[in-house]
């Protein structure tokens, strides 16, 4: 049976993650059966990191606050976690199934494939949205 995406569900989360007016900085979807659905949410990225466990594929959408001390401005991850022990068959949906995400989550600056829970440290994500940013007024050294 083909996968599904519960559209309207994944965009209410995918919507509070892109809003200003809350909190809420990542959302996760999963699979229930043949179908995918928000799991949870949160504030916290490393209440985020606990759900990357190795025997699930997870598709993760992450706000990050980057910017200088010129502008803040948010920057948004979609995130695909493939535990280790998840099967070569679960392994080979993942990015067919992706697409269905992507009809829901349609603006971020970077995505990631993470196998490995080191990558998902959130300063690396940072660093790698920050690089996706326009000017960096903190690179900038004053002369003297």
């Amino acid at each position: 049976m083909a996968t599904k995406i519960d559209k309207e569900a994944c965009r209410e989360s995918y919507n509070l993650v892109r809003g200003d007016d809350n909190d809420v900085n990542w959302v996760i979807f999963k699979y229930d059966g043949h179908l995918i659905v928000p799991d949870s949410q949160g504030k916290d990225y490393e209440d985020f990191k606990l759900k990357c466990t190795n025997d699930r594929i997870l598709f993760g959408f992450h706000r990050i606050i980057t910017g200088d001390a010129m502008s803040k401005r948010a920057k948004f991850a979609l995130i695909t976690w493939i535990g280790d022990g998840v099967t070569v068959l679960q392994r080979a949906k993942v990015s067919t199934d992706k697409s269905l995400v992507k009809e829901v989550v349609q603006n971020f600056a970077k995505e990631f494939v993470i196998c490995d829970h080191q990558e998902l440290a959130e300063e690396y994500i940072k660093q790698e949205l920050e690089k996706t940013g326009g000017a960096n007024y903190d690179a900038q050294q004053q002369v003297e």
